[in-house]
């Protein structure tokens, strides 16, 4: 791995752990405000997620992402997911994937929702067309920049993945439409 990648992969990892970090505190800030205050947060945070199923004689397809936001007011959230990928190709390959990311939503007009999410992923890929089997195990950065259509609690446009490397083996294009839902 270049010097250039390694770093940015490292920055990429403090970044997210710097996220982890305020979030977390700002969680324990809460604890220490009054009891009618505190549950303030927990009425404002906002779950949602992705479930993903497709099976077919030969190709199967498991996905679950949950994630939650927190509205910090009615023009900006920010929030944390995760997210498991179970792909099998019979007689190809299987592939692992998971990982976790860190997603911004700004809203400047109650219909217009534009986001911007850093998503860190391991990928474990067996190839099993190949005698012995190939491994090939790596972790992907992404950084999505979106803009939907917002209607309540369910947004739906496209984001695209500014780091987006063909290579990777991991999204087929740096385009990909999307369908966010938060209760």
């Amino acid at each position: 791995m270049n010097s250039s990648k390694y770093s940015f992969v490292f920055l990429t990892r403090i970044a997210i752990y710097v996220q982890f970090l305020l979030f977390f505190s700002f969680l324990q800030a809460q604890d220490s405000i009054t009891a009618p205050k505190k549950n303030i947060f927990w009425k404002k945070l906002q779950v949602g997620g992705g479930l993903g199923l497709g099976i077919g004689s030969n190709y199967t397809n498991i996905a679950v992402a949950p994630s939650a936001i927190y509205p910090f007011n009615e023009y900006f959230s920010t929030g944390l997911g995760i997210q498991y990928s179970y792909v099998k190709q019979k007689g190809l390959y299987d592939s692992h994937i998971y990982g976790a990311s860190i997603i911004t939503l700004f809203n400047p007009i109650r219909e217009v929702q534009l986001s911007a999410e850093l998503e860190e992923l391991r990928v474990n890929n067996t190839y099993t067309a190949f005698s012995p089997s190939i491994k090939d195990d790596f972790w992907n950065t992404a950084l999505f920049l979106g803009a939907g259509y917002r209607n309540q609690n369910v947004t739906i446009g496209f984001r695209y993945n500014i780091l987006y490397k063909e290579e990777n083996n991991v999204y087929s294009q740096a385009w990909m439409p999307f369908v966010r839902v938060y209760f």
